[in-house]
């Protein structure tokens, strides 16, 4: 799986509505009188700029996670990663998408896709946690 870091967001976005019932997966009408109140993604996400970026996902070892190829994720670089934690990350300059898991002494990088073997970070290997994925985005457009 590789990562392109598409860049740090910008704050101050356009407030969208916030409707007030459940959407079920049919075609609701939804009606000026349902609008809870006006959001914009910037609070929706938690985006705080300088410390959120986007980056898209290639690859498919972290689809049992919900993240698939082509996806985009946003991440916080200003959280602390910690067990359990999907991180934007370089392996040795290669830029990853994983699921940080400590045990012990021993730092190892997870797939969430049974098809991908985890990746154990060994004496000698330069790893640097770029941020904690917060969020993923994906284009429900059609192809």
């Amino acid at each position: 799986m590789s990562v392109t870091i598409l860049g740090p967001l910008s704050e101050a976005g356009e407030k969208l509505p916030l409707y007030s019932f459940q959407v079920p997966a049919g075609f609701p009408s939804p009606a000026a009188d349902h609008i809870e109140k006006h959001i914009s993604l910037d609070e929706l996400f938690d985006i705080r700029a300088p410390h959120v970026y986007l980056a898209k996902i290639e690859g498919e070892s972290m689809q049992d996670a919900g993240i698939f190829c082509g996806d985009l994720v946003i991440v916080n670089r200003s959280l602390n990663a910690e067990h359990g934690d999907i991180v934007i990350a370089g392996l040795n300059s290669e830029p990853i998408c994983k699921r940080l898991h400590k045990r012990d002494n021993t730092i190892i990088l997870m797939s969430a896709n049974s098809k991908y073997p985890p990746r154990y970070v060994m004496e000698g290997d330069e790893l640097i946690i770029w941020g904690v994925v917060t969020y993923s985005v994906r284009d429900h457009g059609r192809s």
